[in-house]
């Protein structure tokens, strides 16, 4: 499991922070001030009260170049940059980075950052998506317009199989597992014999536009 270091433990930084923890990554939470990182003792697998724009100190943690590293400043700028930048010469290849508006995205991105998220501009997105396509319950955007999405299955699905339904070839998706919404289970790579249940939700990968299609 690769470690994530979510650095800045507001709102944001923590419940990120929080929920990787749940998830079973190692996670290492870092801030500046105490309070923040007593909060978040028992939330993750260390937690360290120091200023992480020092290079020195990032190095003393021993952020490696595969970690998953977090940055979440919010409208400080500078103190952003600067951190992106010490990461980008630590050889980081993750760096996600919060950022309040598109004008300090482009920043971050020229100075190193491989994903900014504005976290406003993305919950306006969700909600667009959630009122176009009310079944697609939640989506990660990938590359290309390809997005992975869980999907409660419409009423024609259920009680047919996936040999039935032919997926692929009607929708252009493609079925990466099945969980089921009553236990939680996770089906990995459903056999084409698989018989859809009402509680199963359908995890799926394909565009976006016909990702919508499944309804």
């Amino acid at each position: 499991m690769r470690q994530a270091v979510v650095i800045g433990l507001g709102i944001f930084g923590s419940n990120i922070a929080k929920t990787l923890f749940e998830n079973g990554f190692d996670v290492v939470a870092i801030d500046k001030k105490k309070e923040m990182v007593q909060r978040m003792a028992n939330l993750s697998t260390r937690a360290i009260v120091a200023d992480a724009t020092d290079k020195s100190i990032l190095e003393t943690i021993g952020i490696q170049p595969d970690d998953i590293v977090i940055v979440s400043f919010g409208e400080d700028l500078a103190a952003s940059t600067l951190l992106t930048l010490h990461l980008k010469e630590l050889g980081v290849k993750t760096i996600i980075v919060k950022a309040p508006h598109e004008d300090h995205k482009r920043i971050l991105e020229m100075v190193g950052a491989t994903e900014v998220i504005i976290p406003e501009q993305e919950m306006a997105k969700r909600v667009a998506k959630s009122l176009i396509a009310p079944n697609v319950l939640d989506f990660l955007s990938l590359s290309d317009g390809y997005v992975i999405s869980e999907v409660a299955p419409p009423e024609s699905f259920i009680g047919k199989t996936f040999s039935d339904l032919h997926l692929r070839s009607r929708f252009q998706v493609t079925v990466l597992a099945i969980r089921d919404a009553l236990t939680d289970q996770v089906r990995m790579v459903p056999s084409a014999s698989f018989i859809i249940k009402d509680s199963d939700v359908l995890i799926v990968i394909g565009r976006e536009e016909d990702v919508r299609k499944l309804k």
